[in-house]
Protein backbone atom coordinates (compact mmCIF):
# COMPACT_ATOMS: atom_id res chain seq x y z
CA UNK A 1 0.00 0.00 0.00
CA UNK A 2 1.44 3.35 -1.07
CA UNK A 3 0.04 6.51 0.49
CA UNK A 4 -0.19 9.49 -1.85
CA UNK A 5 -0.91 13.00 -0.59
CA UNK A 6 -1.09 16.37 -2.31
CA UNK A 7 2.27 17.75 -1.26
CA UNK A 8 4.38 14.99 0.33
CA UNK A 9 6.46 12.21 -1.24
CA UNK A 10 4.69 8.89 -1.78
CA UNK A 11 5.30 6.51 1.11
CA UNK A 12 4.88 2.76 1.61
CA UNK A 13 2.50 2.03 4.48
CA UNK A 14 2.71 -1.12 6.60
CA UNK A 15 -0.62 -2.97 6.64
CA UNK A 16 -1.17 -5.64 9.31
CA UNK A 17 -2.01 -9.09 7.90
CA UNK A 18 -1.09 -8.07 4.34
CA UNK A 19 0.58 -11.11 2.70
CA UNK A 20 4.02 -10.80 1.12
CA UNK A 21 2.85 -12.53 -2.04
CA UNK A 22 0.40 -15.10 -3.37
CA UNK A 23 2.19 -18.08 -1.86
CA UNK A 24 2.19 -16.40 1.56
CA UNK A 25 -1.54 -15.76 1.27
CA UNK A 26 -2.63 -19.26 0.28
CA UNK A 27 0.17 -21.32 1.85
CA UNK A 28 1.39 -22.94 -1.33
CA UNK A 29 4.92 -22.92 -2.63
CA UNK A 30 4.15 -23.63 -6.30
CA UNK A 31 1.35 -22.35 -8.47
CA UNK A 32 2.26 -24.33 -11.57
CA UNK A 33 1.75 -27.89 -10.27
CA UNK A 34 -0.34 -30.09 -12.50
CA UNK A 35 -0.65 -33.07 -10.16
CA UNK A 36 -3.81 -35.04 -11.00
CA UNK A 37 -4.51 -35.73 -7.32
CA UNK A 38 -5.62 -32.17 -6.57
CA UNK A 39 -8.92 -30.76 -7.73
CA UNK A 40 -7.55 -27.26 -8.37
CA UNK A 41 -4.35 -27.64 -10.33
CA UNK A 42 -2.82 -26.06 -13.41
CA UNK A 43 -4.32 -22.90 -14.90
CA UNK A 44 -7.69 -23.37 -13.20
CA UNK A 45 -6.01 -23.91 -9.87
CA UNK A 46 -4.00 -20.77 -10.36
CA UNK A 47 -7.18 -18.73 -10.98
CA UNK A 48 -8.70 -20.09 -7.79
CA UNK A 49 -5.60 -19.22 -5.80
CA UNK A 50 -5.45 -15.74 -7.31
CA UNK A 51 -9.02 -15.22 -6.12
CA UNK A 52 -8.04 -16.46 -2.64
CA UNK A 53 -5.07 -14.09 -2.70
CA UNK A 54 -7.29 -11.17 -3.70
CA UNK A 55 -9.70 -11.93 -0.84
CA UNK A 56 -6.87 -11.97 1.71
CA UNK A 57 -5.39 -8.72 0.41
CA UNK A 58 -8.81 -7.07 0.18
CA UNK A 59 -9.70 -8.06 3.74
CA UNK A 60 -6.41 -6.70 5.11
CA UNK A 61 -6.91 -3.39 3.30
CA UNK A 62 -10.57 -3.13 4.32
CA UNK A 63 -9.69 -3.60 7.99
CA UNK A 64 -6.78 -1.16 7.78
CA UNK A 65 -8.79 1.56 6.00
CA UNK A 66 -12.03 1.06 7.95
CA UNK A 67 -13.64 4.38 8.81
CA UNK A 68 -11.18 6.46 6.80
CA UNK A 69 -13.34 7.11 3.70
CA UNK A 70 -10.31 7.52 1.41
CA UNK A 71 -10.05 6.40 -2.22
CA UNK A 72 -8.12 3.23 -2.96
CA UNK A 73 -6.46 3.22 -6.38
CA UNK A 74 -5.58 -0.18 -7.81
CA UNK A 75 -2.23 -0.59 -9.59
CA UNK A 76 -2.38 -3.96 -11.31
CA UNK A 77 -2.16 -5.82 -14.59
CA UNK A 78 -4.61 -8.43 -15.95
CA UNK A 79 -5.93 -10.75 -14.71
CA UNK A 80 -5.39 -9.73 -11.08
CA UNK A 81 -6.94 -6.27 -11.58
CA UNK A 82 -10.37 -7.72 -12.42
CA UNK A 83 -10.02 -10.50 -9.85
CA UNK A 84 -9.19 -8.03 -7.09
CA UNK A 85 -12.07 -5.70 -7.96
CA UNK A 86 -14.47 -8.64 -7.76
CA UNK A 87 -13.07 -9.78 -4.41
CA UNK A 88 -12.47 -6.49 -2.58
CA UNK A 89 -15.29 -5.20 -0.39
CA UNK A 90 -13.68 -1.86 0.54
CA UNK A 91 -16.29 0.61 -0.79
CA UNK A 92 -13.96 3.31 -2.12
CA UNK A 93 -11.95 1.54 -4.81
CA UNK A 94 -11.74 4.02 -7.72
CA UNK A 95 -13.09 3.06 -11.13
CA UNK A 96 -9.89 4.21 -12.79
CA UNK A 97 -6.67 2.49 -11.84
CA UNK A 98 -3.01 2.34 -12.86
CA UNK A 99 -2.32 -0.30 -15.49
CA UNK A 100 0.81 -2.25 -16.20
CA UNK A 101 3.07 -4.16 -13.85
CA UNK A 102 3.37 -2.22 -10.56
CA UNK A 103 6.38 -4.32 -9.49
CA UNK A 104 8.45 -2.44 -12.04
CA UNK A 105 7.48 0.97 -10.60
CA UNK A 106 8.80 2.89 -7.64
CA UNK A 107 6.61 4.64 -5.08
CA UNK A 108 7.45 7.87 -6.86
CA UNK A 109 6.15 6.46 -10.14
CA UNK A 110 2.95 5.31 -8.47
CA UNK A 111 2.40 8.85 -7.21
CA UNK A 112 1.02 9.47 -10.69
CA UNK A 113 -2.18 8.33 -8.96
CA UNK A 114 -2.76 12.00 -8.17
CA UNK A 115 -4.11 12.27 -11.72
CA UNK A 116 -6.66 9.58 -10.91
CA UNK A 117 -7.74 11.60 -7.88
CA UNK A 118 -8.65 14.53 -10.14
CA UNK A 119 -11.18 12.27 -11.82
CA UNK A 120 -12.46 11.06 -8.46
CA UNK A 121 -12.99 14.65 -7.34
CA UNK A 122 -14.84 15.59 -10.54
CA UNK A 123 -17.14 12.59 -10.09
CA UNK A 124 -17.85 13.54 -6.47
CA UNK A 125 -18.77 17.07 -7.54
CA UNK A 126 -21.18 15.76 -10.19
CA UNK A 127 -22.72 13.23 -7.81
CA UNK A 128 -23.26 15.79 -5.06
CA UNK A 129 -24.80 18.29 -7.49
CA UNK A 130 -27.23 15.63 -8.74
CA UNK A 131 -28.09 14.59 -5.16
CA UNK A 132 -28.59 18.20 -4.10
CA UNK A 133 -30.96 18.79 -7.02
CA UNK A 134 -32.98 15.66 -6.25
CA UNK A 135 -33.20 16.41 -2.53
CA UNK A 136 -34.16 20.04 -3.23
CA UNK A 137 -37.29 18.80 -4.98
CA UNK A 138 -38.07 16.79 -1.85
CA UNK A 139 -37.53 19.75 0.48
CA UNK A 140 -34.40 18.23 2.00
CA UNK A 141 -31.67 20.78 1.24
CA UNK A 142 -30.62 24.13 2.64
CA UNK A 143 -27.92 26.75 2.22
CA UNK A 144 -28.66 28.09 5.74
CA UNK A 145 -26.94 25.27 7.52
CA UNK A 146 -25.90 26.26 11.05
CA UNK A 147 -29.12 25.28 12.85
CA UNK A 148 -29.53 22.02 10.91
CA UNK A 149 -25.89 21.07 11.54
CA UNK A 150 -26.24 21.75 15.27
CA UNK A 151 -29.32 19.49 15.41
CA UNK A 152 -27.53 16.69 13.52
CA UNK A 153 -29.92 16.94 10.56
CA UNK A 154 -27.26 17.23 7.83
CA UNK A 155 -26.40 14.08 5.88
CA UNK A 156 -23.84 15.72 3.58
CA UNK A 157 -22.42 19.18 3.11
CA UNK A 158 -20.36 20.90 0.42
CA UNK A 159 -17.98 23.52 1.81
CA UNK A 160 -16.05 26.24 0.01
CA UNK A 161 -12.47 25.53 1.11
CA UNK A 162 -11.48 29.19 0.73
CA UNK A 163 -14.38 30.65 2.70
CA UNK A 164 -13.32 32.65 5.77
CA UNK A 165 -16.29 33.91 7.81
CA UNK A 166 -15.24 35.02 11.31
CA UNK A 167 -17.78 34.53 14.05
CA UNK A 168 -19.26 31.96 16.41
CA UNK A 169 -22.05 29.37 16.26
CA UNK A 170 -24.24 28.89 19.32
CA UNK A 171 -24.02 25.40 20.81
CA UNK A 172 -27.72 25.25 21.69
CA UNK A 173 -29.60 26.45 18.61
CA UNK A 174 -26.93 27.05 15.97
CA UNK A 175 -27.43 30.79 15.94
CA UNK A 176 -24.57 32.58 14.18
CA UNK A 177 -22.90 35.69 15.56
CA UNK A 178 -20.68 37.29 12.96
CA UNK A 179 -17.50 39.11 13.92
CA UNK A 180 -16.05 42.07 12.03
CA UNK A 181 -12.71 40.33 11.65
CA UNK A 182 -10.94 37.19 12.72
CA UNK A 183 -9.27 37.16 16.12
CA UNK A 184 -8.19 34.68 18.76
CA UNK A 185 -11.65 35.06 20.31
CA UNK A 186 -13.57 34.02 17.17
CA UNK A 187 -13.66 30.95 14.99
CA UNK A 188 -14.43 30.40 11.35
CA UNK A 189 -18.19 29.95 11.03
CA UNK A 190 -17.89 27.72 7.97
CA UNK A 191 -15.28 25.50 9.62
CA UNK A 192 -17.38 25.22 12.78
CA UNK A 193 -20.48 24.17 10.83
CA UNK A 194 -18.50 21.63 8.82
CA UNK A 195 -17.06 20.24 12.05
CA UNK A 196 -20.51 19.77 13.53
CA UNK A 197 -21.68 17.92 10.43
CA UNK A 198 -18.63 15.66 10.60
CA UNK A 199 -19.01 14.84 14.30
CA UNK A 200 -22.69 13.96 13.78
CA UNK A 201 -21.74 11.40 11.12
CA UNK A 202 -22.39 13.56 8.06
CA UNK A 203 -20.21 13.64 4.98
CA UNK A 204 -18.13 16.77 4.29
CA UNK A 205 -16.93 17.64 0.77
CA UNK A 206 -14.28 20.35 0.41
CA UNK A 207 -14.94 22.14 -2.89
CA UNK A 208 -14.17 25.35 -4.73
CA UNK A 209 -16.83 28.08 -4.61
CA UNK A 210 -18.02 27.47 -8.18
CA UNK A 211 -18.49 23.76 -7.36
CA UNK A 212 -20.81 24.37 -4.39
CA UNK A 213 -24.48 24.17 -5.44
CA UNK A 214 -26.01 27.63 -5.28
CA UNK A 215 -22.62 29.33 -5.48
CA UNK A 216 -22.44 30.01 -1.74
CA UNK A 217 -20.00 28.93 0.95
CA UNK A 218 -22.16 25.99 2.09
CA UNK A 219 -24.80 23.69 0.68
CA UNK A 220 -26.32 20.86 2.67
CA UNK A 221 -28.36 17.75 1.99
CA UNK A 222 -30.59 16.95 4.96
CA UNK A 223 -31.43 13.61 6.52
CA UNK A 224 -35.08 14.68 6.70
CA UNK A 225 -37.20 17.72 5.89
CA UNK A 226 -36.17 20.36 8.39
Amino acid sequence: LVEVTADLPAETVRVPDLPRDLADAVGRGSLESRSPRGRIEGSEGKKVRLAQYAHVVGAALRNFLAGRDVPLILAAAPPIDAIFRAACTYPHVTREGIGGNPDARSDHDLAAARGVLDGVHAEEVRDFAALFEARTRAGRTTTDVAHAATCGAVAAIAVDVDAAVPGTVDDADGGVTFAPEASVATHGVVDEIAGRVFTSGGRVLALRRDEVPGGGALAAVLRYAF
